[in-house]
């Protein structure tokens, strides 16, 4: 049965046997029980492709949305009540193809959402085609010839729209990922964990055993320091996070990148020019009477509408 104290639904799990997504869901799960989220006031939302349904399996409010239009949907939701934890999860074809413009929007909107990248270099749900994070030269099994794109850096193209909790984290890691989950919820701010996840069907050079021996944590290093405790820090740390994720080869990082918990969230932003946001916002505002009836009528709307045009217009 569905449980709230392990955030799990019983909706059965038909993605592939080994799939990296059971990884993620367990993190995930584990993160929210560990946090003590309250499942009213969490929402996960995904778009389309494997990782699309994901909120199926969790015991929250879930919102399976459009494809490359999940980060937009969870915005709209955030801004209308701020009280909302919303976790976003989606395919690295899914944010980063058709929904990159979502996805960098939330950067530069700093926007208070944690977005968990299910990143497999290919398009899995449709049959392996190489997705945007997949290397130019790379042929994985379903592709007649390699791959004649370059690749998108999820970690570079964070830091450049502004994200302000940036990490990477390994699907079979689920304990280290789940931590790297509750920091993200912790941190007020866009945040970003871009979680590499091996697609046993269709991807057959990133494995479980290619990144068994390349794998290092970020944090057994003890001079690694990606929190910006001052604005001065900025640039130097944003260039020695850019550095770590461009490593790929003998050696792959994982963990925290960068974090700047200085940056105001757009809610923030809104609530200085509203005050009245904080208070009342969108979802907590009446828009009709005990008996259905609207508490603005239809003239009365005109006359807001016409009033507000004028004003702008002036």
């Amino acid at each position: 049965m569905a449980s709230k104290s392990t955030f799990r639904t019983d909706v059965w799990i038909d993605w592939c046997p080994g799939c990296g997504d059971y990884g993620i869901v367990a993190a995930m799960s584990k993160a929210f029980s560990e946090l003590n989220l309250d499942p009213s006031k969490l929402v996960v939302v995904s778009g389309i492709g494997c990782s699309g349904k994901t909120p199926h399996f969790i015991y929250a409010n879930g919102v399976h949305t459009l494809h490359g239009r999940a980060i937009a949907f969870a915005s709209g939701i955030k801004l209308a009540n701020p009280e909302l934890t919303v976790v976003v999860n989606g395919g690295d074809g899914d944010l980063l193809g058709i929904g990159v413009a979502h996805f960098v929007a939330l950067g530069r909107r700093n926007l208070d959402i944690t977005v968990i990248l299910h990143n497999n270099q290919v398009y899995g749900l449709t049959k392996g085609q190489a997705s945007p994070t997949l290397r130019r030269g790379d042929k994985t099994k379903s592709l007649p010839a390699p791959n004649m794109q370059d690749a998108v850096n999820p970690i570079a193209l964070a830091l450049s729209s502004g994200y302000t909790f940036i990490a990477r984290g390994y699907a079979l890691w689920v304990d280290h990922l789940k931590e790297l989950i509750k920091q993200a919820i912790r941190h007020k701010g866009a945040s970003l964990i871009d979680v590499l996840q091996p697609c046993v069907t269709y991807n057959d050079l990133y494995t479980t055993d290619y990144y068994k021996d390349k794998l290092y944590k970020l944090e057994d290093d003890p001079s690694w320091d990606p929190v910006v405790s001052r604005i001065e820090e900025v640039e130097d740390k944003m260039s020695k996070a850019l550095a770590k994720s461009l490593e790929w080869g003998d050696r792959i990082p994982v963990g925290v990148f960068y974090v700047n918990p200085l940056i105001e969230t757009y809610n923030e932003r809104i609530a200085k020019r509203n005050p009245t946001y904080s208070i009342i916002p969108p979802a907590k505002q009446l828009i009709a009477k005990n008996n259905g009836e609207p508490i603005i009528g239809v003239e009365e709307f005109k006359k807001l509408f016409s009033d507000y045009i004028i004003k702008i217009v002036k």
